[in-house]
């Protein structure tokens, strides 16, 4: 019975992890430029000598959801977003360049251009942006970013730089347990591209609410059913060794 139990235990874990996964997915629901994660569930085969009399379940996250969420305008002009599956590049925490397709746009202080987590926004060559003192500043269509120098008379633009913008095979594409999109250690450089930008908008979150609260209400009935099998599993060990004491 011991087996049954270990089976049952398996699958209750397994199930837990899924659920985590999908109470992530629905707690940022509402995050600007969130990308829910997929979780899929498979035999794991028993090792060993003999015939395979036990298989464990075994919960995976194959991939992310890269598909474009819905656009909301919020009329700020440091708000981009990209268009035609195009990616922005930012310098993720551990230094590495990760890539978004939405960013609330800050220039703090030292005149760093950052998101709104302080992620350093990159420009075309990979270099962080800084910003010098401005009037006004603007982001283009092509992601070059035109300013209005402090000094000078307001209707004196200047072009200043352009953001990083990448047109990856999202195939080649992974998240990271830190939530930041990478590219996956075998694929190719990028290169900059021609993608579209829209200034004064944010790209909502791609998580189906309505999905995930029925897959929810599904992993918990999974979850019910491991402890049921555990509960059988208990009552047929207590029945064994009632049947054993009859000498």
């Amino acid at each position: 019975m011991d087996r049954m139990l270990y089976v049952a235990m398996s699958g209750a874990k397994e199930v837990m992890l899924s659920q985590a996964n999908n109470a992530n997915n629905l707690a940022n629901a509402n995050t600007d430029g969130f990308k829910q994660d997929f979780n899929i569930f498979r035999a794991q085969h028993m090792e060993g000598p003999g015939w395979h009399s036990r298989t464990y379940s075994m919960d995976e996250r194959p991939a992310t959801d890269f598909s474009a969420g819905a656009i909301k305008v919020t009329g700020r002009e440091l708000d981009v977003v990209t268009k035609e599956d195009g990616f922005l590049a930012i310098e993720a925490p551990n230094g590495d360049e990760a890539y978004v397709r939405s960013a609330s746009l800050q220039v703090l202080a030292d005149g760093s251009l950052v998101d709104v987590k302080g992620n350093p926004v990159l420009n075309e060559n990979g270099i962080q942006i800084n910003i010098p003192p401005v009037k006004s500043m603007t982001i283009g269509s092509d992601g070059t970013i035109s300013i209005v120098p402090a000094e000078e008379a307001s209707n004196q633009l200047v072009v200043l730089d352009r953001l990083r913008l990448v047109k990856p095979d999202v195939q080649n594409l992974e998240k990271g347990l830190d939530g930041y999109t990478r590219l996956k250690d075998d694929a190719a450089p990028l290169v900059q591209e021609n993608v579209k930008v829209m200034s004064g908008a944010l790209e909502s979150s791609n998580v189906n609410t309505a999905e995930a609260l029925v897959k929810m209400i599904e992993l918990s009935r999974k979850y019910e059913l491991q402890i049921k099998m555990m509960s059988t599993s208990k009552s047929h060990a207590q029945k064994s060794d009632a049947l054993l004491s009859l000498k």
